[in-house]
Formats: structure tokens, C-alpha cells, sequence
């Protein structure tokens, strides 16, 4: 009995240090081919240089013994832009605890089938590892910023008609379905007929930054510390000082600015800004903003946001004063200034859009695509003169 027991248990020892061999040898494989690939991310749009092509970013983990990696880019059939064959984009001193990071020079299109392999060196054919993302595009990039109707307050959600537009919350990029992520508002917005009518335009990929807040007033988007005589309607991000004067906590701005920099410089075309209903005709006159004001107050976000992401990004602005009525002429007047001066570039008459466009101060669903048209119809002569 004892000699059965102990040979019995010798059998299931054998047997255990051969699960255990089994086990190690396929962790091992597992950790040969630990691989990923963290940058671009899935569905990401690289904004396009001035002279037509982009700098992709990429960056991730290397699988064990790598020195060398590449990537390719593919392109699906009826695809704009350009393939590329296995490209060296890391070694030496961009791979370090295990990680990588590179470069790969994209033409405008998408999507591209971006791939990468790891290598010991460049005369060692054996693949170490591959990783990948499917959803790549180099086009162009806007952030879009302002009150409701600059986010997810319309009254039809819309849906991108090409594909070929995606939105970044500031964590990960989708399709820009309605609604839009990193806006207020769970309804509908002017960004999907907009962005497809840039990418119909100029047949590369949109990407949308959206970053809208409902019921703001211009003064709630200041920089921290920025004060003003008088407070808007709402004053969730202002607080009253002793000296009577009112300032800004300065949340909207830094949400913005930070959006904007995760970008880098030059990692966007322009801000489309559209804001004002909640500076014009408010129940409590005290609380309306004259057009010199409200001049005064976008002028100084303009100037502080530029300053805050290092670069001189263009902006364009919207006449925007209506509850649905004509507008409020003075401060149609102080937007119209900033484009008079070269502050800003100029945008689209939403006042115009009335009667059926409108459900109340928001849009319709057909308000919505009239109001990405009417952006589109703004923003594309412009943009064909950065690629002349």
C-alpha cells in the first residue's frame, strides 16, 4: 500500500513537473511575443502638414531580445493616399525599458492598415513579434468649442454619411456618431455633416475635437484669475471676490487648452468656435455682454489659449447672438470685429438659421446639417489655400 502510494505519488510529481516544463515553455513564448502597439491608436487622424504629409507617432512594447522594429502601412481597396513597405522606425537609443518609440511619414489618406514587426537586428529575419492597429488617417483635425449648439444639444443625433470622420475624447478615437465625446449634451450636432463634407472635399480622413459646454458664457472660459464686473447667468464657474469684482475658476479653459495639447503643436488645423447665446438678451440684462465686451473677452481667450499650447492656432469664429430671433446686432458687431483685426477667421451666420432649423435656441436635425454645411462652406476655401 505504501509502495503504491508512493509510487503513485512519484507519477503525479512526473506528471507535475511536465505540466509545469509545458507551462514555463509557453510563458515563454507568451513573453517572447508580448507585443503592442500603443500609438497611433485605433481610428486616430493625423493632422496633415503644410506641404501634404504627416509625421505618425509610434510608440509601445517590445517583446524580449528585440533591437530593431519596423512598420508598414497598408491601404484597403478605393483607400486614398500611399502604402509603404516594412520601414526601419525605432532602434538603438528609441527602444529602453522595453519600449519603443518612432516615427513613420504618412501621405494624406486612410484608412491605412498600420503594422509593426520587432527583430533582434536588421540581419536577423526571424520576427520576434507584430502588433497593429486597422484605422489610421492622416487629414485633418478640428476642435470645436463654445456653448450647445458647439456641442450635443441639437435635436437629432447625426451620424458621419463617409466614415471617414472620427472623434478623440481625450483618451481614445471612434467613429464621430453622435454624440460627440468630450462634449456636454447627449443629442445631436453640427460635426458629422460638417467634418464629411471636409473629408468629401478634400478626400482624406476628419478628426473632431469636440469640447462644447452647454449654457456657457464666454467669461466662463477664461484663464484662472480672469476677472469682469459682472457675472453670467450661471455662475458655477465664477466666484464672486470681496472687492465686488467677479472671476473665473478657469475649469473650461483648462479642459480646452489641455485637449488642445495633447495634440502637440501644429496638431490641429484651426478651433471652430461658436458661442454667444448666453452673452446676448439673458433675462437679467446685467448679465448680457455689450459687443465691445464680448470682443474684449474672446480676444483675451484667443490670445491666453495660444500662449497656453505654444503655437498661434487659427481660429474661427461664428456670429452667434440668437434664441432663435434676428440676433443682437452689437454684439454681432464685436465678432465681427475679431475678424476685421486678423484675431480670427471668419465663420458662419447662425443667426440666419431660423424658422424649421431651429427647435428652440438649438437646431433641428435639419438646422444641424444645414449648420455643418454652412462651417463647411466657411472653413474649405480657406483650407485650400493651405495646399495651394
Amino acid at each position: 500500500m505504501n509502495i503504491q502510494n508512493s509510487t503513485g505519488l512519484e507519477l503525479n510529481g512526473q506528471k507535475l513537473l511536465l505540466a509545469l516544463i509545458i507551462a514555463l515553455g509557453l510563458t515563454g513564448q507568451l513573453v517572447a511575443s508580448a507585443a503592442s502597439l500603443d500609438l497611433p491608436l485605433d481610428w486616430q487622424v493625423v493632422q496633415r502638414s503644410a506641404v501634404g504629409w504627416a509625421e505618425v507617432k509610434l510608440a509601445g512594447t517590445l517583446p524580449a531580445e528585440a533591437g530593431l522594429v519596423e512598420a508598414k502601412a497598408e491601404l484597403g481597396a478605393g483607400s486614398r493616399g500611399k502604402a509603404t513597405d516594412w520601414t526601419v522606425v525605432a532602434s538603438g537609443s528609441q527602444l529602453t525599458d522595453g519600449k519603443f518609440h518612432g516615427s513613420l511619414k504618412l501621405a494624406p489618406g486612410g484608412w491605412y492598415a498600420l503594422k509593426v514587426r520587432y527583430r533582434k537586428s536588421a540581419t536577423d529575419a526571424d520576427v520576434l513579434g507584430e502588433a497593429g492597429v486597422e484605422h489610421v488617417g492622416v487629414g485633418e483635425v478640428f476642435v470645436i468649442a463654445g456653448q450647445s449648439n458647439a456641442s450635443n444639444h441639437g435635436a437629432e443625433k447625426q451620424k458621419t454619411t463617409t466614415g471617414m470622420v472620427a472623434a478623440f475624447d481625450g483618451k481614445k478615437w471612434q467613429l464621430a456618431n453622435d454624440p460627440q465625446p468630450g462634449a456636454s449634451g447627449g443629442q445631436g450636432s453640427f460635426q458629422p455633416p460638417f467634418a464629411d463634407a471636409i473629408a468629401g472635399k478634400f478626400q482624406v480622413p476628419v478628426g473632431i475635437i469636440a469640447c462644447g459646454i452647454g449654457a456657457t458664457s464666454v467669461r466662463e472660459w477664461l484663464a484662472r484669475g480672469a476677472t469682469f464686473p459682472q457675472p453670467p447667468t450661471l455662475e458655477g464657474r465664477v466666484r464672486k471676490l470681496a472687492s465686488g469684482e467677479w472671476e473665473c475658476k478657469g475649469e473650461a479653459f483648462e479642459m480646452f487648452t489641455a485637449r488642445m495639447k495633447q495634440l502637440g503643436p501644429k496638431g490641429f488645423r484651426a478651433v471652430l468656435w461658436h458661442q454667444g447665446e448666453s452673452d446676448a438678451e439673458q433675462p437679467d440684462p446685467k448679465r448680457s455682454l455689450t459687443g465691445a465686451a464680448y470682443r474684449q473677452y474672446l480676444e483675451k481667450l484667443i490670445k491666453d489659449s495660444r500662449k497656453e499650447i505654444g503655437w498661434d492656432a487659427p481660429w474661427f469664429v461664428a456670429l452667434v447672438t440668437s434664441h432663435g430671433g434676428n440676433g443682437v446686432e452689437d454684439m454681432r458687431a464685436g465678432q465681427k470685429s475679431l475678424w476685421t483685426d486678423g484675431l480670427a477667421l471668419e465663420g458662419p451666420d447662425s443667426d440666419a438659421l431660423r424658422g424649421d432649423l431651429r427647435d428652440g435656441v438649438h437646431f433641428s436635425g435639419k438646422g444641424l446639417r444645414e449648420h455643418g454645411a454652412r462651417w463647411a462652406e466657411k472653413v474649405a476655401p480657406w483650407l485650400e489655400k493651405q495646399h495651394p
